[in-house]
């Protein structure tokens, strides 16, 4: 797998990495057993970079992947956490020393590690960019040799463009996927003029992009693309990118007919995220091994023709920007 420069921290990863969010909670029944088998397939495939989150099943993403890397011994891949969302409720406020100490320490227990590799703040609120003490808190950590390098997780390109004004983010962690063009229009351009490190998630719009959900699929009580399709529980963004299920539906019968052969729909929808050299990294995730390789696979697809490239705009011009567009 091809890797690139993640940011300005001197270290390089590959381009898809395992996003560790269906690992923990919010997707439906999870299987552990199956979800160690998904890391280690991974990382024997050469996998090098993981995210997950301190609130993802409560701790339980970041525990499996400890216990992975210890089952495992040896060069450790890049681990990416965040922090944050413990909070009852999103103030800045919220984001006190204490509160971020205390978060950290946490996953420093879970992780099983004495430094993180990296911390994003996990979509704060909007004013939290504007409080330059929050990112001084951070600082901190970072001296204290608590973490080594910090950035951020946003919602919205807006959030992505004032964090990167802050000299010690390293990276943003943003979506991004053929139903989400715009971080393409300005954001990508000034993350690679501030040399930090784009880090992509929701790639396949929570499975829409995968092909394989129709008008009458059904999810669990437990599964966030039953509980928060109009954002109940967070940002709506976050689930099905915030498209409409139904037009997201027919927008991928559109999007069908330029998979190449011997690809998947999903695999194409890797690859496009992968043709804007902004990208560090990619990050679905992954139940089972067999999805954990066949993402991996999606890097070594052939740059994508200019007249896929065209349609893919088209069909989000037509079908999708009007719903997401300038939201976030």
């Amino acid at each position: 797998m091809r890797s690139r420069p993640f940011g300005r921290t001197g270290r390089q990863t590959g381009e898809i990495g395992f996003g560790a969010w269906a690992i923990g909670a919010a997707w439906g029944k999870v299987d552990d057993n199956e979800s160690v088998a998904a890391l280690h397939a991974a990382l024997d495939a050469g996998l090098d970079f993981i995210d997950t989150a301190d609130v993802y099943g409560d701790g339980h993403s970041e525990r499996l992947i400890a216990r992975v890397l210890r089952e495992r011994g040896g060069p450790r891949p890049f681990v990416a956490t965040k922090a944050g969302r413990r909070l009852p409720r999103q103030t800045v406020e919220g984001y006190s020393a204490e509160n971020l100490e205390a978060w950290i320490d946490r996953s420093l227990a879970n992780l099983d590690v004495d430094c993180l590799d990296l911390v994003q703040l996990h979509c704060p609120p909007t004013d939290a960019y504007y409080h330059p003490e929050v990112f001084e808190r951070m600082e901190r950590l970072v001296e204290r040799g608590k973490i080594a390098h910090y950035g951020v997780s946003v919602e919205r390109v807006e959030e992505g463009l004032k964090a990167i004004e802050y000299p010690g983010v390293v990276s943003v962690q943003i979506i991004y996927n053929m139903f989400r063009h715009r971080p393409a229009e300005l954001f990508f351009r000034e993350a690679q003029r501030h040399d930090v490190a784009v880090i992509v998630r929701v790639p396949l719009a929570s499975g829409l992009l995968s092909g394989k959900f129709r008008p009458d699929t059904r999810f669990e009580a437990d599964d966030h693309r039953q509980f928060n399709r109009h954002g109940e529980a967070f940002d709506v963004g976050e689930t099905f990118a915030g498209v409409p299920y139904e037009v997201g539906l027919a927008a991928v019968e559109k999007l069908r007919p330029l998979v190449p052969e011997g690809a998947t729909l999903a695999q194409l929808a890797l690859r496009w995220i992968l043709m804007d050299e902004a990208v560090t990294v990619v990050i679905p995730g992954a139940r089972n091994p067999q999805q954990a390789l066949a993402n991996i696979a999606a890097a070594e697809l052939p740059a994508l023709p200019a007249e896929t490239m065209e349609a893919v705009a088209r069909i989000y011009e037509q079908d999708i920007r009007p719903h997401v567009h300038q939201r976030w």
